[in-house]
């Protein structure tokens, strides 16, 4: 279920969908563009230059409601914002297009049908190479989904499709990212 975790630090992670090079796209998301393109070629220089580069809150939504990341299938309208540590998700989710028909008479899944503004509030950043999110709490239409639930279904129906996303994921961080932190309004990314 770890939604938003797909959306800020991953937007390097997942890379980038095959968006195309139109002048349709608005300021914020060439601007984010242009910062992952730095990133992927300052990871191939033989000793990358650690000056951080700043992700901001508005150039990631751009990116991912304009089509620079491929989301999953039945994931839309996402919005993030960015608190120190934390990264806080709203997206719009049809959890049949997730689940691809693959109901469940478990009453803990009952949760998980139709379309729901889903919001997570995550733990989140990043030291020596490594990227750690943890969910603290999922909400689905403004009412909080019990924890017991939410790992049900990411174990179920997340983590058999994205082996590395679950309620809590570590990972490591790509393109020679050594840290990244979460600001108010921003994401820094250090590579070393």
């Amino acid at each position: 279920m770890n939604l938003s975790v797909l959306l800020l630090l991953l937007a390097v992670i997942l890379g980038p969908a095959q968006a195309s090079q139109r002048d349709s796209h608005s300021a914020e998301f060439r601007a984010m563009q242009q910062k992952l393109e730095y990133l992927r070629h300052n990871a191939a220089r033989p000793t990358p230059d650690p000056k951080p580069t700043v992700l901001a809150e508005r150039e990631a939504n751009a990116y991912f409601n304009e089509g620079g990341v491929k989301l999953p299938k039945g994931v839309t309208s996402v919005r993030l914002a960015a608190q120190p540590g934390v990264l806080d998700g709203h997206a719009l989710v049809d959890f049949e297009a997730i689940m691809q028909g693959k109901g469940s008479t478990n009453p803990l899944l009952s949760l998980f049908s139709g379309e729901h503004h889903v919001h997570i509030l995550a733990q989140a950043g990043g030291s020596a190479g490594t990227g750690t999110i943890r969910v603290q709490s999922a909400y689905l239409d403004d009412i909080e989904v019990p924890q017991m639930a939410l790992q049900f279904f990411a174990q179920h129906y997340i983590t058999p499709r994205y082996p590395h996303v679950g309620v809590t994921s570590t990972f490591k961080l790509p393109l020679r990212i050594d840290s990244a932190v979460i600001e108010a309004g921003r994401v820094e990314l250090i590579q070393k």
